[in-house]
């Protein structure tokens, strides 16, 4: 085996120089009776081998490294990790979050008319105010992202929702859910927009984290609420409206 320069690599003083007496770094040596059987082959080094340090080799980067370094900001307040990410998804972000806001503002009103001692359906009261929780993690999650990707939080205003959710026909239970079914839709409606937003800026990374993390989890929430919305109508307004508040109630219970 002899020790070779890459072509990769260069000499600086005379590229046309051949390297002379070069050495065998090894020599093997045929052992035909030893343990480790007939025709076994030991590699030993070879004791003319020079070991002397390569010197005058350089190393050239790419030319696509030079040019990501020359893209490197120096200014202390412009991100480090940013990268490939548009102004236009960057504020789909933004807006995408203070929708989340909002829908979890409006459970937690949800959550405090339920749980009136004059209305008094704590199942009710649980499940929005989980809900609620459940938003206002969709928003931190998205916050989370826009800072990993280089982008900044822009934090917008929340509107102020109802505090009544009773109504005549309806009544109170089956009107906040078919609410909650409203909310949930057009949820998936703006997630399903900054999708659109990433596509057409070929942003991969964005659409696979909407994909991964909101998509399948919308879709399961709209049916489950759906449901909710069946049941309600089928009770009314009456009696079987407390049982089926006790059912939220005892929920994580029963599972």
């Amino acid at each position: 085996m002899l020790l070779k320069a890459s072509p990769a690599f260069s000499l600086l003083k005379n590229p046309h120089v051949e390297v002379e007496h070069r050495v065998p770094l090894f020599s093997c040596l045929s052992c035909p009776n030893n343990r480790y059987g007939s025709g076994s082959v030991v590699v030993c080094a070879t004791k003319g081998a020079n070991s002397k340090p390569i010197t005058g080799v350089i190393f050239e980067p790419f030319e696509e490294v030079k040019k990501e370094l020359d893209l490197v900001p120096s200014l202390p307040q412009v991100s480090l990790a940013r990268q490939k990410n548009t102004d236009e998804c960057e504020a789909a972000i933004n807006e995408q979050i203070n929708v989340e806001y909002n829908v979890s503002y409006v459970y937690h009103a949800m959550f405090a008319y339920f749980d009136r001692d004059s209305v008094a359906l704590k199942g009710l009261a649980k499940f929005f105010k989980e809900s609620s929780l459940e938003e206002r993690e969709h928003a931190e999650k998205l916050m989370e992202y826009q800072n990993k990707r280089g982008g900044k939080v822009k934090l917008q205003s929340i509107l102020m929702p109802f505090s009544e959710f009773d109504h005549v026909e309806k009544g109170d239970a089956l009107y906040a859910m078919e609410l909650a079914l409203s909310l949930e839709k057009l949820t998936n409606e703006k997630l399903l927009n900054l999708h659109t937003v990433a596509e057409r800026n070929h942003d991969v990374q964005l659409t696979d984290f909407i994909e991964g993390e909101f998509l399948n989890e919308q879709v399961e929430a709209i049916k489950k609420i759906s449901e909710f919305v069946a049941q309600l109508r089928r009770v009314g307004k009456g009696h079987g409206v407390w049982h089926f508040d006790q059912m939220l109630l005892h929920e994580g219970a029963m599972a």
